[in-house]
């Protein structure tokens, strides 16, 4: 029953990678990319890696995915043909959710998942992988550290376009006057000129 669970799993996942990659919409490229996410938390989850599992679901649903969205708006994509097609894409929405509850079920339900049962520890997993993160693969983990900073700053450069950069001149700033910002209005005087009006 475990492995049958494990396979079903990992086929979604497999599956909903390769539409990731595949479709054109974006709309529908997000929605795949959730079920791909939730059935990886799904298959941690079933190995006891709890923390891994819910890390993966807050912050790669919860920030990655937006980001992602963010991205969509600021490269100027035409997106008014997608929202046109609102009702084309809810049948596909409605089904990653459906797809969704039932992986959650299914994993909270099953029993103890026993191809890869991990040693009786008295400590929690979140200090085991602390532990390897910072003593052995400590390299790595810095080196991927280093490559999403230079993908972060890649994102920034290309929302920066010269139409949309918006320079300060500071000597400008300091050299204002009040009578370029501000105007003084007298109301009782334009009130009495409003009633003098025929």
């Amino acid at each position: 029953m475990n492995a049958l669970i494990f396979y079903s799993f990992a086929a979604i996942l497999l599956f909903a990678a390769v539409m990731v990659i595949t479709v054109r919409n974006p709309v529908k490229a997000a929605l795949f990319l959730v079920l791909a996410f939730f059935t990886s938390a799904g298959i941690w989850l079933m190995l006891h890696a709890e923390f891994l599992a819910i890390s993966l679901v807050l912050v790669y649903v919860g920030a990655v995915l937006v980001l992602f969205l963010f991205v969509v708006m600021m490269l100027d994509i035409d997106v008014a043909p997608l929202k046109e097609g609102f009702a084309r894409y809810l049948p596909l929405g409605i089904l990653v959710a459906a797809l969704i509850v039932v992986e959650m079920i299914t994993v909270l339900n099953a029993p103890a998942f026993n191809i890869a049962a991990p040693e009786v520890v008295e400590e929690s997993n979140t200090k085991q992988l602390g532990r390897l993160l910072y003593t052995v693969y400590v390299y790595p983990f810095e080196i991927a550290s280093v490559i999403l900073t230079v993908a972060i700053v890649a994102a920034i450069t290309l929302t920066l376009r010269e139409h949309s950069r918006k320079l300060q001149d500071i000597s400008k700033q300091v050299a204002v006057r009040r009578e370029d910002r501000v105007r003084l209005v007298n109301l009782r005087q334009k009130q009495d000129e409003g009633d003098n009006t025929p």
